[in-house]
């Protein structure tokens, strides 16, 4: 009785791959899915490259509360259009304001940043670039060295 059951699944093994395999996967292949996919995975190839003159600038000395800007200039080296999605300073004193247009490829643009002068001494702030390249992100930093302004004298100015 086993032997007859063995004997029977074996069967119906081999009757269920015989019917199911008729047809052939390489037939079942349409050409238009093959170029589309093609042609989108290509695109996914074509990335922007933003490349900063330089990602840090030193104000130098500076009194508190003297606002200071600077405008980061960028290239587009790569080969689609960049897209700057967001930019965000380490604290609210300092302002990034990126170019709200597509950067096309071989193009420039500036990234103005503002800073208020606050702080004290030594005084160091990132900011984060967010855009469509291969690296997600960029960082920028400023720097400066702000004093406190003179002390006034205490008590009545004659």
């Amino acid at each position: 009785m086993k032997r007859i059951t063995t004997i029977f699944s074996l069967l119906m093994a081999v009757a269920l791959v015989s019917f199911s395999c008729k047809d052939k996967a390489s037939e079942k292949i349409v050409a238009d899915n093959v170029q589309t996919a093609e042609s989108r995975d290509d695109a996914q190839k074509l990335l922007p490259v933003m490349t900063f003159e330089k990602a840090e600038h030193d104000f130098g000395t500076i009194q508190r509360g003297t606002p200071q800007e600077y405008a980061f200039a960028f290239t587009n080296t790569g080969n689609a259009p960049l897209i700057i999605t967001d930019a965000k300073s380490s604290c609210g004193c300092t302002v990034p304001n990126p170019p709200k247009e597509p950067i096309a490829p071989g193009e420039t643009g500036e990234l103005l940043v503002k800073f208020n002068g606050s702080g004290q001494n030594q005084v160091t702030k990132t900011i984060t670039v967010t855009a469509n390249t291969a690296k997600g992100s960029e960082i920028l930093r400023i720097k400066a060295f702000v004093q406190a302004p003179e002390a006034m004298p205490a008590g009545p100015v004659k």
